[in-house]
Formats: structure tokens, sequence, C-alpha cells
């Protein structure tokens, strides 16, 4: 059969757009993916400052001076009189005279020791810890401590009280009627020293007898800072 050019020309064109139809597939959409990534970046734009870490804050750290200088509360009765001798004044200033102290603080009894410390000084012949020990026993462990570190072993409340003036021996004085002779025990001093000083007659039982209240039951150990009467004659 003779096809004319026309014919197959149109033909022809025909196959090509029928072949380049069912070949050549679409290109895919763009418009979806678009979509997604747009709504990613806002929903991170979205979020709240604290969805940018899951880590909890830093807790500040606790510092050093409650287990070191400043473990012993600084109440604010600081001030004492020198008659009230310097145990008394220092058990004043550290816990406020409670010599059976124990607030949960890691320090105990009126002179707030550490309980390493308490028991590096001899305290465990006398009580486990501190506040079960008696105001005497204290004073005994607290002594021997003082002779080895000063009054720095109580760095706050010897400062506070001006502590070293208890060291120093006091002049005989007068009460204010003239009718006794005071003396402020010094360190090294005993009843039998101070007695000979004064020149009591009945030596150091009757200067012990006139103050049994200040130096306690045992007068072989004098407590420094103590304030003493001294008895005529």
């Amino acid at each position: 059969m003779h096809l004319t050019h026309s014919t197959h020309s149109t033909h022809l064109t025909q196959w090509t757009q029928w072949t380049h139809t069912t070949s050549t597939p679409r290109p895919p959409r763009r418009s979806r993916p678009l979509a997604v990534a747009v709504g990613a970046v806002l929903a991170v734009v979205a979020l709240p400052p604290a969805a940018a870490s899951a880590a909890p804050p830093t807790r500040p750290a606790a510092g050093p001076t409650a287990g070191a200088a400043a473990g012993p509360a600084a109440y604010r009765n600081s001030a004492c009189s020198s008659d009230k001798g310097a145990w008394n004044c220092l058990a004043q200033c550290e816990s406020n005279g409670r010599w059976n102290a124990n607030t949960g603080n890691g320090y105990y009894g009126g002179l707030q020791f550490w309980q390493p410390t308490w028991e590096a000084y001899g305290g465990l012949q006398y009580a486990p810890r501190a506040d079960l020990a008696t105001r005497s026993e204290q004073i005994k462990v607290a002594e021997k401590l003082r002779l080895s570190q000063g009054w720095k072993a109580w760095p706050s409340c010897s400062r506070k009280l001006r502590i070293e003036r208890f060291d120093r021996p006091e002049e005989p004085t007068r009460s204010s009627r003239g009718e006794r002779r005071t003396h402020v025990v010094a360190r090294g001093e005993t009843l039998t020293s101070i007695a000979r000083r004064y020149g009591v007659g009945g030596g150091w039982k009757d200067l012990y007898a006139a103050n049994r209240a200040a130096v306690g039951s045992r007068p072989d150990l004098l407590p420094v800072g103590a304030r003493l009467v001294i008895p005529k004659g």
C-alpha cells in the first residue's frame, strides 16, 4: 500500500506522542517535602528554652566552713565578763552555754568538740561524745587541746571574746565596798601557789572551800580564767 507524505507524517507524529507519554515518568511533586521541612523548622523555633538541655541545673557546692572553723554556731551573746572564767565564756559563745549541746552539726558539748578531736585528746575515757560528758570532763579535754593548739582551736569565739585576756595574771582587786579580794586564774597556777601568794591562812584548802562553785569538784584541775575570792587571813 502506498502512503502519501502527509499521511506518513500524521502517523509518525501520533506514534512519537504515544511513545513519549508511556515511557517517560512524570517528575515527583515537591510541595509535600517542602511543607514537612518548613513544619520542622517551626517546631524547633517554638520549643521552650528549657527543652534545649535535658540536664538538671548544677547545685552550688556547700562551703568548707561548716566542717572546719565555722562548725560551731555563731551566737549573738558572745560578750562575757571576766569573772565568769574563760571556759564559761567560751561555752556561752560556742553553744549558748549548753554543755549538752547536740544540734546535729557534727560538733558536740559546750565547747563544740569535733568528734575526732574529742577522741584524739582523751575524751573517750569520759564519754563517747562531748555532749554526754560533764562540764568538768569537757574542760579537762579542752585544757589538753588548748595546750596543744592554743585558743586558736576555737578561732571565731576566741577572737570575739578576746580570750587571751584570761591568760594574763590579774593584780589583786577589791570589790566596790572593799570587803574582798579576787584573783583571776592564769595558766600554770594552782590553788597552792595562789594561796601562798596571798598568804591565805588555811592554805589551798581554805581557798578551795571559798571557791568550790567556781573550781568544781577537782581542786587539782584549776580552770584558767576563773575568778577566785581570796579569803581573809
